[in-house]
Formats: C-alpha cells, sequence, structure tokens
C-alpha cells in the first residue's frame, strides 16, 4: 500500500538534522519512498494520513535489555547492583519458564509500542518465545540468547549451543525484522576461554557480540583480581573486539579504555536510568562522543529502571551530563536525539537501514501530538521541545517497516488487556 503522511513537521534526522515544516513522509511496503514538501498531488497514494498538529519522527531505537523481565518491575528497588542481582533477581529468574518469558515480553512491547520504541535489543533465556512474540507483534528487534558460564563445563557446551541455535534459526527472520547476535553476559561471569568459544561462533555465524562490561566500580575491581587488567583490556586480550561488538553500560572507563574502544568501533549502550538508580554510576558519554565513539541509548529492564520508555532516557541523557560536567553543551539536544535514533541504528549494525527518515531507509517512524501546552509555543526547530518536554505517551502512531501497530493511540497486534491479566497471572506462580 501507499501511504502518505501531509501537513506534518518532519524531524529528519538526517545528515544535515533537516527540520520540514508542513512536509510529508510517504512509504510504499516497508521503505520511504519520499519526504518533502507536502505534494499538491495526492491522487497516487491509497492511504493519506493528515498530519497537521503532529510530529513525525524516526522511530526510537532501545539498544539494551531484558524485555522478560518487566514481571519483576518493582519486586526489588533501592538495591545495589551485586545484591540486587544474587539476592533478588536470579532467584526468582531461575523459576522463569517459557511462558513467564512470553508475556513479560509481551507487556515490555506493548509499552514500547505505546511510546515510540520501534527497533530494540534483547538478551534472555528462552529467546525462542522473546522472537515469536516480535514477529507477531510487529516491532523490529536484535536478540541473542545471553549466556552466563558460572556452570559446569557440560552446561556451557549446552549454552553455547543453545545460543549458536538460536541465532541461527531466527536471524533475518520476520521478513528481515529480527536479527541476531551472540551474546555472552560478562567477563565476571563468563571464565575468559568461554567467551573465547562464543566469539569463535560468533565468527563462523558473521555475527556481532553483546556484552556487558563495566557497569560497576566493584565489577571492574573483581575483574583487575581475577585476571590482572581491567575489563576493556581483557576482553580485547581474549578478542572479543575482533567482532563488531555492543557493550552495554560502559560506566567506568579510564582515557586508555575509551581509547581502545574508538579504535576498535565498539558501540557502546548508554542506561542512564538504570545506572543511576542501581547506583552505578554515570558513563563518560561525552567523552566518548568526542572519541568518534557511537552512544545509543538503553532501558535496561524494567526491573532497573522501572519502565522502557526511552524518551525518559532521552531527555536525562541531555540534562544529566550537562550536569556532571559543568557543560551546559555537554550533550546538545540535537545529539541526544541522534543518540536514540541514528546512533541506535549503528549499534544494531543497520546504519543503512534506520535511523532516519530518508528515502529508502525502512518505514520505522512515530508520530507525536504536538497540540499540547507542553509543546507550546511551536517553534520551527522543534527538537527543543522533543527532547526537553517530550513523553513516550505523547506518541500517538507507531509504525514498523510500513505497518502501523498503533493508529490513532489504538494497538493493532496486541491485545492489551490480555497481556496485562496473562502477566500478573504468571507473576503469582512465583515464590517469593
Amino acid at each position: 500500500m501507499k501511504t502518505i503522511i501531509t501537513h506534518a513537521t518532519v524531524i529528519t534526522v538526517n545528515e544535515q538534522n533537516d527540520v520540514l515544516l508542513d512536509a510529508a513522509v510517504a512509504f510504499e511496503g516497508a521503505q520511504i519512498s519520499y519526504v518533502g514538501p507536502t505534494p499538491q498531488d495526492l491522487s497516487g497514494y491509497e492511504q493519506v494520513i493528515d498530519g497537521r498538529g503532529k510530529y513525525v519522527l524516526p522511530g526510537l531505537i532501545n539498544t539494551h535489555g531484558h524485555a522478560a523481565m518487566s514481571l519483576l518491575r518493582g519486586y526489588a528497588d533501592d538495591l545495589p547492583l551485586k545484591q540486587w542481582l544474587e539476592e533478588k533477581m536470579w532467584p526468582m529468574e531461575a523459576q522463569f519458564s517459557a511462558e513467564h518469558v512470553k508475556w513479560g515480553t509481551y507487556l515490555t512491547l506493548t509499552e514500547m509500542i505505546r511510546t515510540g520504541t520501534t527497533t530494540f535489543v534483547d538478551m534472555y533465556d528462552h529467546m525462542g518465545e522473546v522472537a515469536k512474540a516480535v514477529e507477531t507483534a510487529g516491532l523490529r528487534a536484535r536478540l541473542c540468547r545471553g549466556v552466563i558460564g558460572l556452570c559446569s563445563p557440560e552446561e556451557q557446551r549446552q549454552k553455547l549451543e543453545e545460543s549458536t541455535a538460536f541465532a541461527r534459526e531466527w536471524h533475518n527472520q520476520a521478513d528481515g525484522r529480527i536479527t541476531t547476535m551472540m551474546a555472552p553476559h560478562a567477563p565476571y561471569t563468563c571464565p575468559p576461554a568461554y567467551i573465547a568459544q562464543i566469539v569463535e561462533r560468533a565468527e563462523e555465524l558473521d555475527l556481532p557480540i553483546h556484552i556487558h562490561m563495566s557497569e560497576t566500580a566493584w565489577e571492574v575491581e573483581q575483574n583487575v583480581k581475577d585476571y590482572g587488567v581491567r575489563p576493556v583490556q581483557h576482553l580485547e586480550t581474549i578478542g572479543v573486539f575482533a567482532r563488531p561488538t555492543l557493550v552495554a553500560h560502559a560506566v567506568h572507563l579510564t582515557d586508555e579504555e575509551l581509547d581502545i574502544l574508538a579504535r576498535y568501533q565498539v558501540k557502546v549502550s548508554h542506561n542512564v536510568i538504570s545506572n543511576l538508580k542501581l547506583a552505578s554510576g554515570v558513563a563518560r558519554v561525552p567523552d566518548m562522543l568526542k572519541r568518534g565513539i557511537s552512544v545509543s541509548l538503553g532501558t535496561d529492564s524494567s526491573a532497573s529502571n522501572n519502565n522502557v520508555n526511552l524518551f525518559e532516557e532521552l531527555r536525562l541523557a541531555a540534562i544529566l551530563h550537562k550536569g556532571v560536567n559543568y557543560d551546559p553543551v555537554a550533550v546538545p539536544a540535537q545529539e541526544a536525539l541522534r543518540m536514540a535514533t541514528r546512533y541506535g541504528a549503528d549499534c544494531v549494525f543497520q546504519p543503512d537501514q534506520l535511523g532516519s527518515l530518508e528515502v529508502g531507509k525502512q518505514a520505522d517512524l512515530i508520530m507525536l501530538d504536538a497540540n499540547q501546552a507542553h509543546f507550546q509555543p511551536a517553534h520551527n526547530h522543534p527538537v527543543s521541545h522533543i527532547v526537553y518536554a517530550a513523553n513516550g505517551r505523547d506518541v500517538t502512531d507507531t509504525v514498523v517497516a510500513g505497518r502501523f501497530l498503533m493508529r490513532n493511540r489504538e494497538l493493532l497486534t496486541i491485545d492489551e488487556e490480555r497481556v496485562i491479566y496473562e502477566s500478573n497471572r504468571v507473576f503469582s506462580e512465583l515464590k517469593r
């Protein structure tokens, strides 16, 4: 179907950061076919959507999370990461069945569609259930079976084969909306030799690596005690960065480590709210950006956030680094928006397909209701409003690969009432 959205304010996030007034975005099938002034002749379009009073921008990209952990939202708050994981999260997650993962994932997908995320990265277990939910809901995702190696050699082999089978089965599935990665959980949860095995498998499959790294000071200190070096040098030695790599968190880094990441073009998912809530620290994002490191935004899980509303990450990423660096231009609004879109596309290794509204790219876009008090007065350059005033609940429409997943705030691919019921049902089965 040929669809065009007309008379809208279009924030393209292209290389020139063009903002187009009284403009249109058209798409045919999964691809964008036109971006520019609203045409006078609309007879060639089967669906014409009046975008007056709307902002149209690329769908947001959430580059790190664990969707099924939405079932643990609010279960264990106000704890340091190590205690939170070992005493609360891992014992609960050990009880998760495929059904728990299914409904926890659907709960997160519902929230993502409602708040403007069109692509996300997920690292978890029972990933087949996650992939099937993504396929049904219509979102785009880069998925990986997270592997913790603190187990017997036999269990390590089993997990490696399981993650490999998942990666093979689901890569480029759901009309290309689902792609995969290999994912050793973290340097402190996987022995070096095991990480090396996972890297070898990623090489065989020609897939990127996704891994948690340097989230807490404790983790860095432990790495030095165990292996004599900090995590970045550790992963470099093992050969992780020989593959395209996306690291989550990257909070505690030295100048030397930043230089290493830049040299290998390692991508970073900045999880600002989760890192603050768990008191893990503040990543050196301005220093990363100055070195040309691609920095994107991630929510982590709803158990540590406690939502997946990426507009909150966007606003805080723009504001926090100003405060901690005493620099009002540390992360300007336009740069923050690129972190949520264009840089996000780079971090999921699809920069030619996603992250901006340009002809030939995937028709992944969102529409926001700009006729609200907090977006007034209207300006010719509304990026400031998007970054500093918008919220995910301003999203009225969500489109992925040219398909509306939400139209006029009505979900079209997910039964939200059932998802809420089933999520509460399966959570009630867990022993607390």
